[in-house]
């Protein structure tokens, strides 16, 4: 039954594209063509705005503590998917710990400065405190060492449920 509903799906996706394909190839290469370089970083515009940034990583990586806890009290993580999920919330709370106190360290505490050298290229100058500083700066700045663990471990459990559900409503005869 799963070949002629993912048949069915294609063949859907195809008629759609012969009517609308050109158009969305159009908009698309609009979009492409017009592009203008973008910095990975983002400022944000006066202390308001560093603020409610501020407050959104500590909300995040509340509600991520949270989540664990409530997926261990419920017991759910005692399936695959939900560890993933777990642990993508895990990775989370790390990554807004990380992201708040380089935050600090840059907006609030103005303990370094960030000069554009050119080609790609960053100085970081210490501004005050000691060397440490400057280390668990640059340090922090690395912080998709913890997102893409976590944005990896929630596609793997959101991908785990999906199977899951696909593999019982086939057991149960039922059309996914």
């Amino acid at each position: 039954m799963a070949p002629l509903i993912s048949g069915h799906i294609s063949g859907w996706i195809k008629a759609l594209y012969s009517r609308c394909g050109p158009v969305i190839c159009a908009v698309a290469g609009v979009f492409f063509l017009s592009a203008s370089p973008v910095l990975a970083t983002q400022g944000h515009s006066g202390i308001e705005g560093v603020w409610v940034h501020q407050f959104a990583h500590l909300f995040f990586l509340f509600s991520m503590g949270l989540l664990i806890f409530w997926l261990r009290r419920a017991g759910l993580v005692k399936k695959t998917a939900w560890r993933y999920i777990q642990n993508a919330a895990f990775f989370f709370i790390i990554w807004n710990a990380d992201a708040a106190l380089v935050h600090f360290l840059e907006e609030q505490l103005i303990a370094v400065e960030m000069t554009m050298v050119g080609g790609g290229q960053v100085r970081i100058d210490l501004l005050r405190g000691s060397d440490w500083i400057s280390v668990i700066y640059y340090l922090g700045k690395l912080d998709h060492i913890f997102c893409v663990p976590a944005m990896i471990c929630l596609m793997l459990g959101v991908r785990r449920m999906l199977a899951d559900h696909r593999h019982e409503t086939a057991a149960r005869g039922e059309i996914p």
